[in-house]
């Protein structure tokens, strides 16, 4: 028992890296320090208590269902936890049942990322990554419209902007750098660009290429909202950049092997997510439903399909079956 507890809370720090694709406490340490920072900055505690909720009770559970301890140790049990425990709180209004709703939405998130891990990634090498969290999330939040007790927050259609009506506005530097480092807190759904500086500082901490990937990701996104006059509200809240960043980061830095065809590849993964994004969020926000990280899911599950079929040196038996290389 005197070694289960650091084990745990390591398993439970290894999931909240985990969110950006890393195996490492102390990023988890920093990615929570992150999402505290905000909390404190807008004086509303509910995201980080949701996030703690989410990522301890979505441990527990496989602990207690799954049989795959090291899976748990690493974390991947858990980043789809705490995604539904910070998403759920930033759409729903906190009340005693949102807290229940919210440790069995992490509970589920198991058993979902269980179901693709046996299905999606076994029968075809693809991750499952944060579909559970987006399958919950839309799930969860459409039925909380239907129950008494839980109150959704306000969440509009897309309307026309100055963007959309032909202006030609460009954020001033300052601006930029803001929008920067919100496409990465957006992530965790965070307003705060210091929240993405520093969620970015424990992605470097874990890996130096996943870190560029993630800067490249988020230059990638800003660029194209700008080009394609994507509502400048939305560009500057960081909501164009947050999916951007993940694909660029899981196309270009861990699933793939690094060379010029890989960089050339989640380039255009990236530029496609920054599209799929205005498609869902006009698609989905006049029903009151965001479209949470489904952009960058939709182009990993799109993107890592045909792997194998651009990868010239595939070895059978080793990890390299699941690499694309030059």
């Amino acid at each position: 028992m005197h070694n289960a507890r650091p084990g745990f809370v390591r398993a439970c720090l290894n999931g909240t890296s985990q969110v950006f694709f890393m195996e490492n406490a102390w990023t988890g340490v920093l990615f929570f320090i992150a999402i505290g920072y905000s909390s404190y900055g807008t004086g509303a505690w509910a995201t980080t208590i949701g996030a703690l909720i989410g990522v301890v009770v979505a441990t527990l559970t496989a602990i207690a269902l799954i049989d795959d301890g090291d899976s748990i140790s690493a974390g991947l049990y858990g980043f789809n936890g705490i995604l539904v425990g910070a998403a759920l709180p930033t759409l729903i209004e906190p009340s005693s049942l949102l807290w229940f709703y919210i440790a069995f939405g992490a509970a589920a998130s198991t058993v979902v990322t269980a179901a693709l891990s046996a299905t999606l990634t076994k029968s075809w090498g693809i991750p499952g990554s944060t579909g559970p969290f987006v399958l919950l999330g839309w799930l969860m939040v459409a039925g909380a419209y239907s129950f008494g007790g839980l109150q959704v927050s306000s969440l509009g259609p897309v309307l026309a902007t100055d963007y959309l009506q032909g202006a030609s506005i460009i954020p001033s530097i300052t601006e930029l750098i803001e929008i920067f480092f919100r496409n990465i807190a957006q992530v965790f759904l965070l307003g705060s660009a210091v929240s993405g500086a520093i969620i970015l500082l424990g992605i470097f901490i874990a890996s130096v290429r996943a870190g560029i990937a993630a800067c490249l990701g988020s230059i990638i996104a800003i660029v194209a909202a700008i080009v394609l006059r994507a509502d400048p509200a939305s560009v500057s809240q960081g909501l164009y950049g947050f999916s951007a960043v993940l694909t660029a980061m899981a196309v270009g830095a861990v699933f793939l092997a690094p060379g010029w065809r890989v960089a050339a590849y989640a380039g255009l993964a990236t530029i496609l997510t920054v599209v799929i994004q205005g498609a869902l969020d006009a698609i989905m926000l006049p029903d009151g439903l965001p479209s949470f990280t489904m952009p960058y899911v939709a182009v990993l599950y799109l993107f890592m399909a045909p792997k194998k079929l651009m990868s010239p040196h595939g070895h059978v038996g080793t990890s390299s079956d699941h690499l694309l290389s030059d």
